[in-house]
């Protein structure tokens, strides 16, 4: 379990993040979810020790978490957005340079690529430049040199950025398989439908402070499960309802054009947070 506890972080007069308190389960898919500046990749450095929090602490089952917790530290894998690989390596040498790194007999080290390298879809173009490679399959990579060394927690700084639809649906699929296992995923993400397909539960951020945490299904029955757009000179306005009924009721009687739909967790951001997620 991960616990942060009044996690703050200023850089000068600026909050970037704002005492939050939350909890992450062993095995749970967690979403940080936040337009940019939210405070979200802030909150996964503070977790992965790159930055130090100002105020507040970071606890792994119940040990506390800083940059001498070597036990602690050895649970995590951490994906950030930038491509950390050197371009002029193969899927092969970027696995055995990570082997290396942590002292992985060279057997281990075959054997375990051979198996993440399978699970991830990438085996036929293993023999592959870094420079070579998509988008996507540079960041399935990152994953299963990640997975290499077996950590217990996976941090994931906006995974599918730049990914097309494709991409992103196999990288979720990935993910899943992953998470499957026991791995507690701790992802930041603009893409609210991502973040509805995946997560257990969901931190909702903003300006530094957390203002809802629930399950994606909860937050949309909160807003309400029901959404009718009305189409207005000066932009669409959504209305909301906890029934079919209410909106189908609503959507007959306006005068307006109109459309009714799902209420997804993209509204309920929206409606928190008062601005469209870009």
């Amino acid at each position: 379990m991960i616990e942060l506890k009044g996690l703050t972080k200023r850089f000068g007069d600026f909050t970037a993040v704002d005492n939050i308190n939350l909890q992450v389960e062993t095995g749970e898919f967690f979403g940080l979810l936040g337009p940019n500046g939210a405070g979200k990749t802030t909150i996964i450095s503070m977790i992965s020790t790159v930055l130090l929090p100002s105020c507040g602490q970071v606890y792994i089952d119940g040990h506390k978490l800083d940059r001498k917790a070597s036990e602690e530290k050895k649970k995590l894998g951490v994906i950030t957005q930038e491509y950390s690989m050197r371009q002029d390596m193969t899927m092969d040498e970027v696995m055995q340079y990570q082997g290396k790194l942590y002292f992985l007999p060279k057997k281990v080290i075959k054997e375990k690529s051979d198996e993440l390298l399978e699970f991830a879809g990438l085996s036929e173009f293993r023999k592959r430049t870094v420079r070579h490679l998509s988008g996507g399959m540079k960041r399935k990579l990152m994953i299963c040199r990640a997975l290499l060394v077996e950590p217990e927690i996976l941090l994931l700084d906006e995974p599918t950025a730049g990914m097309d639809a494709l991409s992103r649906r196999q990288m979720w699929n990935l993910l899943r398989k992953v998470n499957n296992q026991n791995m507690t995923i701790i992802l930041t993400t603009h893409y609210m439908e991502e973040a509805q397909a995946l997560c257990n539960r969901v931190a909702l951020i903003n300006s530094g402070k957390l203002q809802k945490l629930d399950s994606p299904a909860a937050l949309i029955e909160e807003q309400g499960a029901f959404a009718v757009d009305e189409f207005l000179d000066e932009g669409t306005k959504s209305h909301f309802f906890k029934t079919k009924e209410e909106a189908i009721h609503f959507l007959e009687s306006s005068d307006e054009q109109a459309s009714f739909r799902a209420t997804t967790l993209e509204d309920v951001f929206v409606e928190c947070a008062g601005r469209r997620l870009l």
